[in-house]
């Protein structure tokens, strides 16, 4: 397959579907090919981001996503994954700030909702 014919959105799905079932190999593989037709495309290196903190490399996800976060501040999905990373990480200082972020853009955010109770 070359790089003209990528289908962007289907590769994408594909890659996000081995993502959320835990086949991390074949989801970078299929990220892989958006990013080699699209190497800014954000929902890929977001999940990239992610794939990188479940395999352990924290500082590289939390680096992944910040970058997402500075170049897309409006991106409440993005930021909400930062904070969760950053929380299990026990930063919970920069977990709470970005919750509170995310909550002052959409006060309905559900999950940030929920995860504020656990902030001072």
């Amino acid at each position: 397959m070359n790089c003209m014919s990528v289908d962007v959105e289907a590769t994408f799905q594909r890659g996000f579907e081995y993502r959320c079932g835990g086949q991390y190999d074949l989801a970078k593989a299929e990220f892989n090919k958006v990013l080699a037709v699209e190497p800014n495309h954000s929902k890929t290196v977001h999940q990239m981001g992610l794939i990188q903190g479940f395999e352990g490399d924290f500082d590289g996800s939390l680096a992944t996503l910040q970058s997402l976060c500075e170049k897309y501040p409006s991106n409440l999905e993005i930021r909400y994954d930062l904070a969760m990373t950053q929380m299990m990480l026990g930063m919970s200082d920069e977990a709470c700030a970005n919750l509170r972020l995310i909550l002052a853009a959409d006060p309905t955010h559900e999950k940030a909702k929920q995860q504020i109770v656990y902030c001072p």
